[in-house]
Order: C-alpha cells, then structure tokens, then sequence
C-alpha cells in the first residue's frame, strides 16, 4: 500500500514562493511507469491538476501553471516536491499529492492519494 504525506507552510504571503514536499513510502518513485503528481482544490471550486514528475525525472505541468510551477525531487529521500512562485489569494487550495499509474499506452490514473494539506495565501 503506497502512501503519500504532504508537508509544508499553511500560510503564505502573496508575492512569495510556495514550496509543498511530497514524502512517499511504500513504494519508490524511480519505479518504472509511474508519474507523482500535484493536485489542488481551491474552496467551492474543482480538481485542479498542476503537474507531474515521472519515475525518469522528466517533468510534466499545466498550461495555466506553467510559468509559475516547477517539480523537483529527491530519490535519495523518495520525495517530490511543488514550487510556486509569486502566489497571489487565488493559490489558496487544498493542495494534494498523488501517483498515476498507467492505464493504457496513452492514459493514466490517480491510483493513490496523499491525504491533502490546505495551503492559504493571505498578508
């Protein structure tokens, strides 16, 4: 059973940087075919997904996010972590952790779920 924390500040002021770490047990993130991914709810609205780092290490993200999000990790410490510059209120989300598996050649599924931690940008 894969599990999936996420740490990081539950305040940020606008104009900073948010850096939320992603700690993954059970299971590693080099394994083949997996990508570790970042999700946000932002309140009364829908999943947002933000991007994702596969098990090679390339990076995958959002359109809308890009200029602002970047995926690093650690393998030594079987983490991933989310870096968002320049967060303004509308980055106030419930920010989630996750891996996707591979349903087919070209599809993937969200298989497992970190548990969520809120983040809120406020001065």
């Amino acid at each position: 059973q894969v599990q999936l924390q996420e740490s990081g500040p539950g305040l940020v002021k606008p104009s900073q940087a948010l850096s939320l770490t992603c700690t993954v047990s059970s299971g590693s993130i080099t394994t083949n075919d997996y990508y570790w991914s970042w999700i946000r709810q932002p309140p009364g609205k829908g999943l947002e997904w933000m991007g994702a780092i596969a098990y090679s290490g390339s990076t995958h993200y959002s359109p809308s996010l890009k200029s602002r999000t970047s995926i690093s990790r650690d393998t030594s410490k079987n983490q991933f972590t989310l870096h968002l510059s320049s967060v303004t209120p509308e980055d106030t989300a419930v920010y989630y952790c996750a891996r996707e598996s591979p349903y087919s050649e070209d599809y993937y599924y969200i298989d497992y779920w970190g548990q969520g931690t809120q983040v809120t940008v406020s001065s």
